[in-house]
């Protein structure tokens, strides 16, 4: 029974490997094509795009990854049961091979994506963080042009007047509109980008910082000096999560050695927990609904590993959505799949005749 569980070990992995492999490139070649400006505006190396396309794959390859999963058991079950091979392993008692190879192949799959979600995607979030500060201020400091609009992040416009030696940008004018609620502009006769460190400064001189309300209100604050992280001009988004670029290791570390958790803190660790949650539910329910020979033979037939996507992108609306938290759809998945299955191993008698 041992070979018989390293077989089947071997057929789950194998296919849901290969088809998170192929999803991998694809989503980075996707994300190539959309970060396309940092080659054609921002005047990048095609290095700078692939790394940085690279930085983004960690959180889609955690909305992927347990569906990559669920679809390889699916298939090795589906050619299982079309070779026959599913009908001998439930008829000469090696049912027990097939709960160690789905365990063994459910348990990798968690730990896989426990690594993702704990300490691979914090750690490319900060290194995409840091990258787009560098391209932000090299777009600054050497590849803007002069009395020339460019966006350096989407809602971020920059325009300067011209350069003079030493690194100095005369007449700079900046306008974020990230923030739905406050749009700011500043405005300045020179600016200088500095080193700081990992970190790069934006060194404003004479100069003025505008604040635009939703609401209409109008605020103008004047300086000689003022210094902007180039790191906050290159985001995205105005307001950043910093417990996006921690790993729950150093989270867990900074709450025992403060005594208290930051804020948001415990909800990002039980977000991260979700996903390994998915993962166990995923793979109950494909061993629920795969994982028994059948005999029927309907004309029109929705492939199993349709139905695997559809419970999966489910589960992702359901946990979007719920006020519960993130985890809710995973815990009805798994709920639903342990239903399924009981009901499936539940012994089955045929009813006794009745007395004529």
């Amino acid at each position: 029974m041992r070979k018989l569980t390293s077989y089947l070990t071997r057929l789950f992995a194998t296919d849901a490997l290969i088809l998170f492999g192929i999803a991998c490139f694809l989503l980075w070649l996707v994300n190539c094509l959309r970060s396309f400006e940092v080659v054609s505006v921002k005047g990048q190396g095609f290095g700078t795009l692939a790394l940085q396309a690279l930085y983004t794959m960690p959180p889609l390859a955690l909305a992927f990854f347990y569906i990559c999963v669920g679809i390889g058991m699916v298939r090795a079950l589906t050619a299982l049961q079309a070779s026959h091979e599913l009908h001998i392993i439930h008829t000469s008692n090696g049912l027990g091979g097939l709960w160690r190879a789905a365990a063994v192949t459910c348990g990798g799959a968690v730990l896989a994506v426990l690594l993702l979600a704990h300490v691979i995607e914090p750690l490319a979030n900060r290194q995409l963080n840091l990258l787009s500060a560098t391209v932000a201020a090299d777009l600054v400091s050497s590849t803007l042009k002069p009395n020339r609009f460019t966006q350096a992040a989407p809602g971020v416009v920059l325009l300067i007047g011209g350069r003079e030696d030493g690194g100095v940008i005369t007449e700079f004018f900046a306008d974020d509109r990230r923030d739905p609620e406050t749009r700011r502009t500043y405005i300045a006769e020179s600016a200088r980008v500095m080193g700081v460190g990992d970190d790069y400064i934006l060194e404003l001189r004479n100069g003025t910082l505008q604040y635009a309300e939703k609401d209409g209100r109008y605020s103008e604050i004047r300086f000689t000096r003022y210094d902007v992280s180039v790191e906050s001009l290159s985001q995205q988004v105005a307001r950043i999560d910093p417990l996006n670029e921690r790993t729950s290791f150093e989270i867990a570390g900074e709450a025992m050695e403060t005594g208290q958790w930051r804020a948001g803190a415990v909800g990002k660790l039980l977000d991260r927990m979700a996903e390994a949650l998915r993962v166990v539910g995923l793979c109950l329910l494909v061993l629920a609904i795969a994982g028994f020979p059948s005999g029927n033979r309907m004309r029109i037939k929705l492939p199993l590993e349709a139905i695997v996507m559809l419970v999966a992108f489910g589960e992702r609306g359901v946990s979007a959505y719920s006020p519960l938290g993130s985890g809710t759809g995973a815990v009805i998945l798994v709920i639903v799949a342990l239903a399924i299955l009981a009901i499936r191993l539940w012994p089955r008698r045929p009813f006794a005749e009745a007395a004529s």
